[in-house]
């Protein structure tokens, strides 16, 4: 177990816990999010047209509808895991459930407040699709008697603003790195089903294909608002790619006994889910990160370094620790800065622009 694990005072040993957990607010943990309802009433998806009403039709022929279902091996085949790695796992679920849930809160806000009927009917869709999704965690969490309030969660959690072009980058990028990174793990279980430690496992594969989708019509929307990717905006692109790629490797790192316990190394699992995700952004985006350059990666880890300094410094507490965290969050600022300003991988934007979750 690593410096980053889980430390003993933040377990999870009751729902309420779970739900504290839920509502704290980090540079790594999920948001709740609002934007200008006004502004995505104005969306004119005209330019994509075709590619849109044949999603559209995808949405509502609603393959997932039967999918979402618990079977048996909830309560036969769930398998007693050893303290550290189960806090590690139930950080996972519990991360995940509010952030499928934070989607639901979103989406659902923004049909409540449209009436431009392509939106109003995305968001419908969207909002019915992850509130199964938050629902199924949620299942898995009571199992352990430590379901997140919801209810509660929504009431109580910050809700951040963000413009409608910081939505359309954020969420895009957070649909999309969600189907990498299940999709990642489902392949994974498909070669060693023997360390499939938990049966929610078994529905990543068409579940991702519901988060990839979703990440279809965001591309959809920002293609139909090409300004959104060009001249000084692609600098919001270039902040967002790093921002959603440098917290999930800190965020990663700190979960080292679940990703060896799934048979993985954290590092090979992350740059792998960066290489998928760069790949499927290409039909939006007109740059990709470098991910794979020395400069990058040492960035990434010099981050993480950052993230255990900071916690150690905060739980030992004192004046002198203070003034150390000051000077580790302007550290990690100049880190990010550095990040953003790496050289990029530029490409031509491609004519069709949907694509297959072929990974």
């Amino acid at each position: 177990m690593t410096a980053a694990a889980i430390d003993p005072v933040d377990s999870v040993q009751t729902a309420a816990d779970a739900t504290r957990k839920a509502m704290t607010e980090s540079i790594i943990s999920p948001r709740f999010y609002s934007t200008d309802y006004a502004a995505m009433n104005r969306i004119d998806v005209s330019p994509v047209r075709a590619e849109w009403d044949t999603m559209m039709a995808e949405f509502e022929g609603d393959n997932n509808q039967d999918h979402f279902q618990r079977t048996e091996d909830f309560t036969s085949q769930i398998k007693t895991l050893p303290p550290e790695l189960q806090q590690e796992f139930l950080d996972f679920l519990i991360s995940s459930v509010t952030s499928e849930y934070s989607g639901c809160v979103l989406y659902n806000e923004i049909r409540k407040n449209v009436d431009n009927p392509d939106i109003k009917q995305l968001m419908t869709y969207l909002t019915r699709d992850e509130s199964r999704h938050a629902n199924f965690i949620n299942q898995s969490l009571k199992d352990f008697g430590l379901a997140v309030d919801l209810v509660g969660l929504k009431q109580k959690k910050a809700v951040k603003y963000f413009k409608p072009k910081y939505i359309y980058y954020a969420v895009y990028l957070s649909e999309k790195i969600g189907y990498a990174r299940y999709i990642c793990i489902h392949r994974q279980f498909e070669k060693h089903p023997e360390l499939r430690f938990h049966p929610i496992f078994r529905w990543f594969e068409r579940w991702c294909n519901d988060e990839f989708r979703h990440g279809e019509a965001f591309a959809l929307m920002m293609r139909a608002q090409p300004g959104l990717l060009r001249g000084l905006n692609t600098w919001w692109i270039r902040f967002f790619l790093t921002a959603v790629y440098a917290t999930m490797y800190v965020r990663d790192h700190t979960r080292p006994l679940l990703y060896e316990a799934m048979g993985m190394n954290i590092k090979e699992y992350d740059f792998k889910v960066f290489r998928i995700t760069s790949e499927i952004s290409k039909q939006v985006f007109p740059l990709t990160l470098d991910t794979d350059s020395p400069g990058f990666r040492a960035g990434l880890d010099r981050l993480h370094q950052i993230a255990i300094a900071v916690d150690k410094a905060k739980k030992e507490g004192g004046v002198f620790n203070l003034i150390k965290r000051v000077g580790l969050t302007a550290s990690a600022g100049i880190t990010f800065l550095r990040l953003i300003l790496h050289p990029v991988i530029r490409h031509d934007l491609p004519v069709t622009v949907r694509t297959a979750p072929a990974w």
